[in-house]
């Protein structure tokens, strides 16, 4: 699953994350999110670790099965991007079209459209 993959990848480039900066990346509720979070760690694809800063919180890392599945699945999810993307956009105006959803992203993020209230 797709969503599957996108918090793993996440996970792998952003160590010592916690659930709630999973929800802000996502926009999605910290609810949803700790579900989520709770399925990927039932398939021992991630585990929860005691933050070291404080004790209180919780830090989320990889475990081995996880780091290579999501290792294993880049290649594959890249090419199926790349033919999907490749049938309906000339490669010319791929750059573009990244460029502009980056710049749309930014846009709402700073009205605050989209982010979950609670």
């Amino acid at each position: 699953m797709a969503s599957q993959f996108e918090f793993l990848s996440y996970l792998r480039d952003h160590p010592g994350s916690r659930v709630a900066d999973l929800a802000e990346f996502f926009a999605i509720g910290v609810g949803a999110t700790s579900k989520g979070v709770g399925r990927l760690e039932a398939r021992a694809w991630i585990r929860r670790v005691p933050n070291p800063a404080d004790g209180r919180s919780l830090l989320l890392e990889l475990t081995p099965q996880g780091t290579e599945l999501v290792g294993d699945a880049e290649g594959t999810f890249q090419e199926h991007l790349a033919t999907h993307i490749g049938r309906s956009i000339p490669p010319a105006r791929v750059a573009e079209l990244g460029q502009t959803l980056e710049r749309l992203r930014a846009t709402l993020e700073h009205g605050g459209v989209g982010t979950p209230v609670g």
